[in-house]
C-alpha cells in the first residue's frame, strides 16, 4: 500500500536526521539547541504549535455514535480511542490484522457468538471519569438504543445482542449469530469510547461537548466554521501503531472547512491551512512542483469508484448488454483525463488497498468491437441510421445517475461519449444525495455511482447481497448470497479470504458493475508538517505523531 511506503519514507528520513544529530552530540555533548532536535514533543511544548487542517465537507452532525460521514472521523479519531486498532501493516498470510487499544486482549468463542475483552486499567477520560467495563457497556448500549438513531455505528456491531460486564475490566459481547466483521467495526472511530458521565450530562447536545480518552481533547465546535482540539497532557496509553509513547507533539489542531475544491489549493498557498485533503489532481501537480508543499497520496480501501448496473431495469436485465457496456468503456482514458496519474484503474468491486482484494482472473479490457458483436447478437441494431441501436422499435437508451462528488459529472460525460461510439444513448441526471437515494429506492435508474470506504471485505455484503437495501445492482443470485453470508461467519482468516475471492469472481461473472478508478485521497501539506500518516481505513490522520519542523 502506498500509505505504508510513505510512512516508511518518513521513518527513514527521521532515522537519518536523528543519526546526524547523534553524531553532532558526540562531538558537542553540551550543545543544548542540538539536543532539542531529538524531541519534537519538547519543541511543541515550548512553542505551543498549532496545526490548521482543512476539511472538505461540513457534516450535518459529528456525534460518532449517531452520524456517518467520513469527515467527522478526521478530527475525532484523535479525540477517541477504540477497543482495538486495525494494523497499518499489510496482511499477506491471512493473519488477523488487529492490534490492542483500550482492550489489551480478546478471545472469540469457538461458535463465534461470544467476544471477551480484557481492558486496560490505567485509562481515564478527559473529564476524569475512569475507563472500565461499565463504560464500554454504556457506549455500546447507547449505540444500540433505537432512540440514538445511529446511522453507521449500530451497523458495525452487526448481530450484537447484549453487553455483559463480567469484571471491572472485562466485558463480554454476545451475538445472535457469528459476525467476523465485528473486530473491524470496533476498530473504527464510530465506536470510539466516550465518557459515560458526559453522555449523561449532555444528552442530545453531546456532539458539542465530546469527551474521549484519545491524545487530544475536544475544545470547541462551531458548525460550518471550525472545530478545535487540544493535546491531552496525561495521555500515556497510545496503541503500538503510534510512533512514540506519551502525549502528542502538537499542542492544538484547528480544523476549518473548505467545501469548494477550487479554494483548497488557494488556502494552502495563502498559508491559511497547513494540511488539506482531496486536493484536485491538477492543483496537486502544480503545488508539488514548488518547494513549499509535499503530497501524501493515500489509497482508500473499500469499494472502487464504480457504476452499478440495475439488473432489474431492461435492457440491463440482459447480461450481454451489461457486458457490452463494460467492454465499451475505456477506463484508462477516463482515469487519465479526470484524475491524472494519481489513481489506479479499478479492476473490480474492491480496491487493491482493501484486505481481501482478489484480482480478476482476466483483466477487464477495452474492446469496443466485442461490445458491438454482443449487442448485435442480442438484437440491438441501428435500423434507422440515427446512430442509436434499437430493438422492436425501442432505442437502446440508458439513464445514468450522477452526483457532484468524486468528479462524477466529468466521468459520466466521458462514459456518455464512449458508449455513443457503440450506438448507446444515455441521459445523465445529476442529483443531490437525497435525490439520488430516492431514485435508488424507486429503482429509477440504469446506472448508479458508488464509492464507499471500508477496510473489511464485508463491504461486499452491503452492496451485492439480495437482502441489502443498498444493493444497487438489484441482483438476486443464490450463489453470491451464500458466499457473502459465509464470509460473515468464517472464523478462520485464510478461509474467509478464499470465500471473498469467490464472491468477487462471481460479481465479475454476473457483470454487475463498471469499475472506474481506485480512490486516492490527495493530501497536500506545507513542508513544515512532519510525521503525518493515516490509519488503515485511509481517511483518518494519526495526529498523535505529527509535529511542525
Amino acid at each position: 500500500m502506498l500509505i505504508l511506503s510513505a510512512s516508511r519514507r518518513t521513518n527513514l528520513l527521521e532515522t537519518t536526521r536523528r543519526g546526524i544529530v547523534a553524531a553532532i552530540l558526540f562531538l558537542c555533548t553540551s550543545c543544548t539547541p542540538v539536543q532539542s532536535l531529538l524531541a519534537p514533543s519538547t519543541i511543541a511544548d515550548e512553542t505551543g504549535d498549532t496545526l490548521v487542517y482543512g476539511l472538505t465537507l461540513a457534516p450535518s452532525g459529528i456525534d460518532p455514535h449517531v452520524n456517518a460521514s467520513s469527515e467527522l472521523g478526521i478530527p475525532l479519531t484523535s479525540v477517541y480511542d477504540t477497543l482495538i486498532y486495525r494494523s497499518l501493516e499489510e496482511m499477506v498470510d491471512g493473519s488477523t490484522p488487529f492490534t490492542p487499544g483500550l482492550a489489551t486482549s480478546w478471545d472469540i468463542s469457538a461458535d463465534g457468538l461470544t467476544y471477551t475483552f480484557d481492558l486496560r486499567r490505567d485509562v481515564t477520560f478527559h473529564d476524569g471519569t475512569d475507563f472500565n467495563a461499565e463504560a464500554v457497556k454504556a457506549n455500546l448500549d447507547r449505540v444500540m438504543d433505537p432512540e440514538t438513531a445511529s446511522q453507521k455505528a449500530v451497523f458495525l456491531l452487526g448481530p450484537l445482542q447484549s453487553v455483559e460486564v463480567t469484571g471491572e475490566y472485562q466485558v463480554v459481547l454476545h451475538l445472535k449469530s457469528p459476525y467476523a466483521p465485528l473486530l473491524d467495526g470496533l476498530a473504527q472511530v464510530y465506536l470510539g469510547m466516550a465518557s459515560p458521565a458526559a453522555l449523561t450530562q449532555w444528552g442530545a447536545d453531546y456532539q458539542y461537548h465530546q469527551v474521549g480518552t484519545g491524545p487530544f481533547r475536544f475544545v470547541e465546535y462551531v458548525p460550518n466554521d471550525h472545530l478545535t482540539i487540544e493535546r491531552y497532557d496525561a495521555y500515556q496509553w497510545g496503541p503500538a501503531l503510534y510512533d512514540h509513547p506519551g502525549p502528542a507533539h502538537l499542542q492544538r489542531v484547528e480544523f476549518r472547512f473548505f467545501a469548494d475544491p477550487a479554494g483548497r489549493s488557494l488556502a494552502l498557498e495563502a498559508g491559511d491551512v497547513q494540511v488539506m485533503g482531496e486536493v484536485p489532481p491538477l492543483d496537486t501537480d502544480r503545488l508539488a512542483k514548488t518547494d513549499r508543499f509535499q503530497v501524501l497520496p493515500t489509497h482508500i480501501p473499500g469499494q472502487a469508484l464504480s457504476f452499478l448496473m440495475n439488473t432489474q431495469n431492461p435492457p440491463l436485465d440482459d447480461w450481454s448488454v451489461r457486458q457490452a457496456l463494460t467492454l465499451a468503456t475505456d477506463r484508462e482514458t477516463i482515469v487519465s483525463v479526470v484524475f491524472g496519474q494519481h489513481s489506479p484503474v479499478a479492476d473490480g468491486p474492491l480496491t487493491r488497498a482493501t484486505y481481501g482484494h482478489a484480482p480478476a482472473a482476466e483483466p477487464i479490457a477495452h474492446k469496443p468491437q466485442e461490445a458491438n458483436r454482443l449487442l448485435e447478437e442480442a438484437g440491438w441494431i441501428d435500423t434507422d441510421g440515427d446512430g442509436i441501436r434499437d430493438r422492436e422499435g425501442q432505442p437502446l437508451a440508458l439513464e445514468i445517475i450522477s452526483m457532484t462528488w468524486g468528479s462524477l459529472p466529468e466521468v459520466s460525460q466521458l462514459l456518455q461519449a464512449e458508449w455513443a461510439e457503440v450506438g448507446i444513448a444515455t441521459d445523465i441526471s445529476t442529483l443531490t444525495y437525497p435525490g439520488a437515494q430516492e431514485a435508488a429506492r424507486l429503482g429509477d435508474y440504469h446506472l448508479f455511482p458508488q464509492a464507499y470506504a471500508g477496510a473489511d471485505p464485508d463491504i461486499l455484503w452491503t452492496y451485492y447481497h439480495s437482502q441489502s437495501p443498498s444493493n444497487r445492482s438489484r441482483m438476486a443470485d443464490a450463489e453470491l448470497d451464500a458466499l457473502l453470508d459465509q464470509g460473515r461467519e468464517d472464523a478462520d482468516a485464510t478461509a474467509r479470504l478464499k470465500t471473498y475471492a469467490g464472491a468477487q469472481a462471481k460479481i465479475h461473472e454476473l457483470s454487475l458493475l463498471i469499475p472506474i478508478r481506485e480512490q486516492v485521497n490527495l493530501n497536500v501539506t506545507s513542508q513544515d508538517v512532519q510525521g503525518l500518516r493515516f490509519d488503515a481505513h485511509g481517511w483518518f490522520p494519526l495526529l498523535h505523531d505529527v509535529y511542525l519542523d
